[in-house]
């Protein structure tokens, strides 16, 4: 239909669409998730540090199926991550607004509950999109994913530029990126959503019916392994900045961005691995890179915590990019969207709600006269890595299918 050299055109100003929402996007979750624990900390909210992370892990539980459904059946993903986008910018601003003028700390806690709602389905439903538009996810994703990665260091490195580690002003530029997110889904194709006939029972309507996926044994093993792993992963942001703090590292934004650097030298390697070695051991060789990450932050030494935050990108994309391709490549395309829904549930969800309030029960239990027992605070989180490897290693089979097959859900 198009000469080569059109279509070839065509087909770099698509990857331009899609890594520019990733860029953004990820620096947006950055310029949040990674100054949180400071900020809460410097304006007297470090009470409710527990608390304000797990929103996220309890919006998980409802508004990525929800609104995975919707991309599904209803409305053009585009066009779904666009008005999230939107909701997630203002409610970004009130969080930000109310920590700086020191509200009731339930009403702080509110305000981010509902940027939490209106955040949690952005990564799935932008998922989709890039998946729907690659000729070979096992290639082509993970460098794709890596801009995500790029963007999230960006965002560090400008809040530590902005000297804004303990400020609001973090949360400000947030929703700024959260916009230019916003502007950049007018860029980008609107894909047809499927149109169903029939009547939707409200179970449908809500994205439950998702949970048939479960009744695959190999889907069950995957979907369990990132929850299971995403418990001792929450106790990595809310507590490696204190850890830092304490032993002289300032700029602790910048300092974590360098777990990002790994993590972007392994997505562009994870396609080579996908084509030579089996789900089953990229996902073990993860889940191991965690358990020494949390071994070295046990150490109690700079280096030990910088070797642990550098081994932390290796694992998040052994573990958690490689399950989302496995599910590009073994669920039917009717149901992807709600099935990287669900992949969202069980690990901003189920895991990091458990994580959160988990590790926070942890990190008190390890508490002193001194002050925080970080080695048996880190080894307690390196027991349970271990403990998700070896439930990995026995229950997946995977029986060969890993490669060209499309498993439809029940």
């Amino acid at each position: 239909m198009f000469p080569r050299r059109v279509l070839r055109t065509i087909r770099r100003a698509e990857y331009a669409e899609l890594v520019t929402l990733f860029t953004l996007q990820g620096a947006a979750l950055g310029m949040w998730f990674v100054p949180l624990s400071n900020v809460l900390d410097a304006h007297g909210l470090n009470h409710i540090k527990a608390y304000a992370f797990a929103t996220s892990a309890l919006a998980a539980f409802v508004s990525p199926l929800i609104f995975g459904a919707m991309a599904d059946r209803h409305a053009s993903p585009v066009k779904v991550l666009r008005g999230l986008a939107m909701a997630t910018a203002v409610a970004m601003a009130l969080a930000s607004a109310a920590i700086g003028l020191r509200w009731n700390s339930w009403v702080v806690l509110a305000f981010i509950q509902l940027h939490a709602l209106c955040s949690s389905p952005t990564w799935s439903i932008s998922s989709t999109i890039v998946f729907a538009r690659l000729a070979d996810a096992k290639m082509e994703f993970g460098p794709i994913r890596a801009m995500a990665t790029i963007g999230w260091m960006a965002g560090c490195w400008m809040v530590s530029w902005l000297n804004a580690d303990a400020s609001v002003l973090s949360g400000f530029v947030g929703a700024v990126m959260w916009l230019a997110v916003c502007g950049s889904t007018y860029f980008l194709p609107v894909l047809v959503t499927p149109q169903s006939a029939e009547q939707l029972s409200l179970r449908q309507r809500l994205g439950l019916d998702a949970l048939a996926l479960l009744k695959d044994r190999d889907h069950r093993v995957v979907f369990i392994t990132v929850g299971l792993f995403a418990i001792p992963l929450a106790g990595y942001y809310p507590y490696t900045p204190p850890h830092m703090l304490e032993l002289g590292m300032q700029n602790t934004s910048a300092w974590l961005s360098l777990g990002q650097v790994t993590e972007v030298i392994s997505m562009f390697m994870l396609g080579g691995l996908l084509l030579k070695l089996r789900l089953k051991w990229i996902v073990t060789c993860g889940l191991a890179f965690g358990m020494a990450r949390f071994g070295m932050s046990a150490l109690g030494t700079k280096a030990g915590l910088l070797a642990g935050v550098l081994l932390h990108g290796c694992s998040f994309t052994l573990v958690f990019i490689t399950a989302q391709i496995y599910i590009d490549q073994r669920v039917d395309v009717a149901w992807r969207a709600r099935a990287q829904a669900l992949m969202a549930l069980m690990s901003s969800g189920v895991g990091n709600l458990i994580g959160y309030l988990g590790t926070g029960w942890w990190f008190s239990a390890c508490a002193g006269e001194m002050g925080a027992k970080w080695p048996l605070f880190w080894l307690g989180l390196t027991a349970a890595v271990a403990a998700v490897w070896v439930y990995f290693l026995i229950a997946y089979h995977g029986r060969g299918q890993e490669r060209g097959s499309l498993a439809r859900p029940v």
